[in-house]
C-alpha cells in the first residue's frame, strides 16, 4: 500500500523518499529534545525541530540523489562496455587481443 506525504510525494515509489523523511524525523527529534534540555523553553524547541526536520531532510535527500546519479552513471558506463567488449571480441579492435608484428604494420 503506497503512502503520500503531504498529498504528493509517494514514499515508496520515489527513490531517496523514504530514507529522507526517516532521517529527517531522526534529526528533528534530535535537535528538538537537545533544545528543550538546552534551554527549557518548549515553543522555541518545536520550532528548532521543525527546522532540524527540513533541513535533515533535505540534506540527506540531496545526498542520496547524487548518489543515486552516480551509480546510474557507473551502470551505464558498465553497460556501454560490457556491449562494446562484445562487440569487439576477437576482432581486430579488442585492445586485449595480443598483436603479431604484421598487425603492427598494416595498422
Amino acid at each position: 500500500q503506497s503512502f503520500k506525504l503531504l498529498g504528493f510525494l509517494d514514499v515508496r515509489n520515489v527513490p531517496c523518499a523514504r530514507e529522507s523523511v526517516l532521517y529527517g524525523s531522526l534529526g528533528s527529534l534530535v535537535m528538538g529534545l537537545g533544545h528543550f534540555l538546552a534551554t527549557s523553553r518548549v515553543r522555541r524547541s518545536c520550532d528548532v525541530a521543525v527546522g532540524g526536520f527540513i533541513c535533515t531532510m533535505l540534506g540527506y535527500w540531496f545526498y542520496c540523489r547524487y548518489n543515486l546519479a552516480q551509480q546510474r552513471i557507473r551502470q551505464r558506463m558498465l553497460k556501454e562496455g560490457m556491449k562494446n567488449r562484445i562487440l569487439f571480441e576477437g576482432s581486430y579492435l579488442d585492445p586485449e587481443k595480443e598483436q603479431t608484428g604484421s598487425e603492427r604494420s598494416d595498422s
